[in-house]
Parts: structure tokens; C-alpha cells; sequence
């Protein structure tokens, strides 16, 4: 079966709204490493890692032999009223890596039911539901997280159980602050938030919650210490902080384990996901024991922190620190964001290159008045996939291309993807 004939069948009982990247959409059935093959055959380099969650690559012995091992007990599956062997060292070893005092952590099945939990444990311990969250952020597609998400693109709904106000700082290329010097930035933002607080809420925030780097949004972050300097704000409310780590975290970053420790701050609570299961479904919180004891009824999750998942999520977690994969994280990044912007100053339609570690963003402009260029950056995703490179997009203004590969990422396959960038950067002359 082709692709079209594929596309055709998807069409017909998928959502409209689930959409597909390139102009001819394609299968992955196939991948080793870093590469994958489509469904006709060609094969790709994978700088987008299915929206970073194959975070050590594809066909990874480690991860596949734990998986296997726990299938062969004959449990797949057990739920949260039995004791689960691997859920309880996973979540030992997050709350040790979390470095929140008192450590306990929730497991469920994606981010968006991590960021749902999380909006449970703050409105429920502070009886608030107020919530700051960042403009330009994506938290999830349920209910509560639609509502924070400071997107309009992936806002689908203006209903909300929780009362939001948005504050600045979070992408910079484009804010009335964006030349400043950083403190000055950092400053201006605090100032904003504390007159949100101030003026358009009753005062008892339930909580903060943002991305150390907006993943949907673009890959965009403030300057380090702004979200120390918030902290201070909302410790003087009692206000909890919430990292959602969704994209962020396990090293990916390159300078740190989690996004947030840029900015020298412990949260009261961090999600996570993707690519804590290498392509299993797994997400969850780490938060204060106390904040997560708030909730008094009972609950559970059926398939979250499953004996599969958690198998791999434990050997993921275990592959990646035995491998220092966050040091290889921090010089590959290095070195694409050098010919990111080596390309950047031959075509001026690179307008802006952000990012850290392996979490990078090339934000697309037209050259004459740096507007936001959609159209350039559908043209540059195909070309790049016409040439044997898969790359993400994103940004408020889906003019963002969005590269996040797996962080076993060599030096030769990072030379490589930025010859194909560089060679699809001149189809646009």
C-alpha cells in the first residue's frame, strides 16, 4: 500500500484536526539508531525523534531486552491496587534526580495527564483555581491544560475550569522587551508578573506553571535566572511553581538534568514525558510529599507507571546517565547551533537561533521586515525531507522549525544534517 492510498484511508476515520506533517504525509515502519525508514522505502535521518520522545534512538538493545524480560513474566499489565516492582525503582530514582526535598511521584500515561495532575495537587492544596501560566506555552490537549496554554493555535476551546492570567517573558525574539539587556528583561518581566497578580487576580494563586523552553511554542526561553526571579514573587503569595519538564528534562538540554535548573530553582512539583520512555507511553509528577499527599479522596491510574512502561522507562533512565548522553546532549548542540549560525549569516531569512542542548529552533522571517515566514518554513521542512532529514515545526506563527534529535547523536550525523539545512536554505533563491 502507498502512502496516498494510507493518507486517503486516514482521512476518512481520523479527526480533521489531527494533522500531518509534509504535502505527501508518510509511514515510519522502520528504525535503527538515529534513522528511520518509511513505508516506501526511503530513509531518514531523525532530528525530530516523534516530538522528542525516542530520546536514545530506535532499536536500542538495553531498552528492548528489559521490555522483553518483563513481557516473558506474562504481566503486561497489573494497575495501581497491586504493588509494581519497577514503578516503585522508577520513581525512587526520579525522586532522588528531582531534587525536591521529600520527593514523591505520580505516574500516569502522557504529559498532558501529568500537567492535568498537577493542576489537581496545586488548585486542590491551595483551594484556588487561579493559575499564572506563560503566554506562548503548551501544556496539553484535556481540558484543564487547553485552558493554560498560552497558544491560540492549540487552544480549541475558550471553556476552562480554572481561572488563567498569562504573564511575559518566556519568548524573547518577538517581546516589546527583546532589547533589553538581561537583567533589564528579567526585571520588566517581574514586574509584569507582579502587577498580574496584583491587578487582574484575588490574590490566592493556586500556581505557576511553565517550560523552561516552550516546546510547541518554538523552542523559545527567557534569559537564565528569570524564573529564579519569579520565585520570589510567588513565594511572597504562598503561589506554588510547577516546571513542566514534558520536553525539558533527562539531560536534553545539555547543561543540566532538568530545563529548570538553569535558573537555579527547585519547583514545588515538575511533570514529565516523552522521552522518559523512549516511544513507551509514560508520564507523570515529582512534587513535594506534602503537596502531592493534598489530594484526600481516592484515585489511581489504570495503565500509568503500567510493569511495561516503567521496564522501559527505568532501562531509558539507566542508558542515558550510564552513557552520559547529557554531555553528548550539550556537544552535539554545541556544535549544530555553530552551523545554525554560520547558515544564519549567509540567509538572512534565519532570523533567529535558539535553543540548548539538543532542543533547537530555526525561527523563519522574511528578510525585508523580519515578519514571521509560514510559508518559507513549510518549504524548508519538505526540502528537507526530500533530501533525507526530518525536522519538526512550531512557534505562535508556525514559522519555527523545530529540531530535537536523539541525544546518541554523533559528530558526523550532525555535520550531515546541517549540509542538508544548508542545502535547503538555497532552494529558497
Amino acid at each position: 500500500m502507498t502512502h496516498a492510498e494510507l493518507w486517503e484511508r486516514h482521512k476518512a476515520v481520523m479527526p480533521a484536526w489531527l494533522a500531518l506533517y509534509y504535502e505527501e504525509p508518510i509511514e515510519i515502519v522502520q528504525g535503527s539508531g538515529r534513522r528511520v525508514t518509511d513505508g516506501e522505502g526511503n530513509t531518514y535521518l531523525d532530528f525530530f525523534a516523534g516530538i522528542l520522545t525516542n530520546a536514545i534512538g530506535y532499536d536500542i538493545a538495553e531498552i528492548s531486552d528489559a521490555v522483553r524480560e518483563q513481557l516473558s513474566s506474562g504481566i503486561a499489565h497489573t494497575s495501581t491496587v497491586y504493588l509494581i516492582r519497577k514503578q516503585i525503582e522508577l520513581a525512587e530514582q526520579i525522586a532522588e534526580l528531582s531534587g525536591i526535598p521529600n520527593a514523591k511521584v505520580f505516574f500516569a500515561n502522557s504529559g498532558t495527564e501529568a500537567n492535568e495532575t498537577a493542576l489537581l495537587l496545586a488548585t486542590q492544596n491551595r483551594r484556588s483555581n487561579q493559575v499564572l501560566a506563560m503566554r506562548n506555552s503548551y501544556h496539553g490537549r484535556a481540558f484543564g491544560t487547553v485552558a493554560i496554554t498560552g497558544n491560540r493555535g492549540w487552544s480549541a476551546s475558550s471553556l476552562s475550569p480554572v481561572n488563567v492570567q498569562y504573564v511575559q517573558g518566556a519568548y524573547r525574539y518577538r517581546s516589546p522587551f527583546r532589547d533589553l539587556p538581561d537583567a533589564e528583561y528579567i526585571k520588566v518581566c517581574v514586574d509584569d508578573l507582579r502587577n498580574v497578580i496584583e491587578t487582574t487576580t484575588a490574590g490566592d494563586v493556586a500556581c505557576m506553571i511553565a517550560e523552561p523552553i516552550q516546546g510547541v511554542g518554538g523552542f523559545s526561553s527567557p534569559p537564565d535566572g528569570l524564573y529564579a526571579a519569579f520565585k520570589e514573587v510567588l513565594d511572597e503569595y504562598g503561589i506554588l511553581f510547577i516546571s513542566d519538564e514534558v520536553q525539558t528534562g533527562w539531560g536534553r538540554t545539555g547543561d543540566h538534568f532538568w530545563g529548570i535548573q538553569a535558573h537555579g530553582v527547585v519547583p514545588d512539583a515538575m511533570t514529565f514525558a516523552k522521552g522518559l520512555g523512549n516511544g513507551f507511553a509514560i508520564g507523570g509528577v515529582v512534587a513535594r510529599g506534602d503537596l502531592m499527599d493534598s489530594v484526600k479522596a481516592n484515585s489511581l491510574s489504570t495503565f500509568g507507571g503500567n510493569p511495561i512502561s516503567t521496564s522501559a522507562a527505568k532501562a531509558t533512565i539507566d542508558y542515558l546517565l550510564d552513557k552520559d548522553l547529557q554531555a553528548n546532549a550539550a556537544k552535539r548542540g554545541a556544535q549544530l547551533v555553530d552551523g545554525l549560525r554560520g547558515i544564519s549569516d549567509e540567509f538572512p531569512e534565519l532570523g533567529d537561533v535558539r535553543g540548548k542542548g539538543l532542543m533547537l529552533a530555526a525561527e523563519l522571517v522574511k528578510p525585508d521586515d523580519n515578519t514571521p515566514d509560514a510559508a518559507a518554513t513549510a518549504k524548508l521542512q519538505q526540502e528537507t525531507k526530500n533530501r533525507g532529514l526530518l525536522v519538526g515545526k512550531g512557534g505562535l506563527y508556525g514559522n519555527v522549525l523545530r529540531m530535537a534529535p536523539p541525544m546518541t547523536l554523533t559528530e558526523d550525523e550532525a555535520a550531515e544534517a546541517l549540509e542538508i539545512i544548508r542545502d535547503s536554505f538555497n532552494t529558497l533563491r
